[in-house]
């Protein structure tokens, strides 16, 4: 079949031996090569979710979800996404039910939130997404740490550096800070929130290009291609 003129790659690219994550990872490791994670948080809009979908089919780039499990485009969207996290090329994470932060919650507060997103990752899509949790806000502190990890969410999973698109902003903003960003063992954050992105993937696709990035999802990293995430 012919290849969509946005097609970056084939499955995940080389890569060292996995090393297992530590408690708080914000980029990744030096010895990486030239890869990128980027990485979708909360999925206000279904429509955005699903545009990501698309970009993910028609450019064989690999993405992680940190999902916010209340809102209602994880379930609209399953049908579209299974296959892609079933074939390992997108990846689902812990992002909370409902987006508080941590810092502010009691420690049954925040094991009902991580449990209720978990429990969907599990129903909806068979996974976990244990062990990388996103802190909402990147509120987090040792003792929310430790609470995370007693459910499994061992890894804290912040950035180096984002699209800046929580909200809706025009599309050059975007793209500057999609060139600032785009990097070699970044972890780089975008938002499944507002439409501006949906509109800016061959852009995207050409930075990447240019810059001859790859694109991983954390377990390509942390556990290696095919890492088995069923429960």
């Amino acid at each position: 079949p012919s290849r969509s003129p946005l097609w970056l790659q084939d499955g995940p690219p080389a890569l060292p031996e996995p090393q297992a994550p530590g408690p708080l990872i914000t980029g990744l490791p030096d010895s990486v090569g030239n890869v990128v994670a980027i990485t979708v948080d909360d999925g206000a809009d279904a429509s955005v979710i699903d545009a990501y979908l698309d970009f993910a089919t028609d450019s064989g780039v690999r993405l992680t979800f940190f999902v916010t499990g209340s809102y209602p485009g994880w379930s609209d969207c399953r049908d579209k996404m299974l296959p892609l996290v079933e074939s390992g090329q997108v990846q689902l994470g812990n992002h909370t039910w409902t987006h508080p932060g941590l810092t502010e919650l009691t420690e049954s507060g925040i094991i009902s939130e991580l449990s209720q997103c978990e429990s969907l990752l599990n129903t909806s899509f068979g996974v976990t997404g244990a062990p990388f949790i996103r802190p909402p806000f990147g509120y987090r502190n040792g003792w929310t740490d430790s609470v995370c990890t007693q459910l499994g969410y061992s890894t804290q999973v912040m950035w180096y550096g984002s699209f800046g698109d929580s909200g809706l902003l025009t599309q050059e903003v975007l793209l500057g800070e999609a060139r600032k960003w785009l990097l070699a063992e970044h972890i780089v954050l975008g938002h499944a929130n507002a439409p501006t992105v949906t509109q800016l993937y061959g852009e995207i696709i050409e930075i990447l290009r240019e810059r001859s990035l790859q694109t991983v999802t954390l377990d390509d990293i942390y556990f290696g291609p095919g890492h088995d995430r069923h429960v």
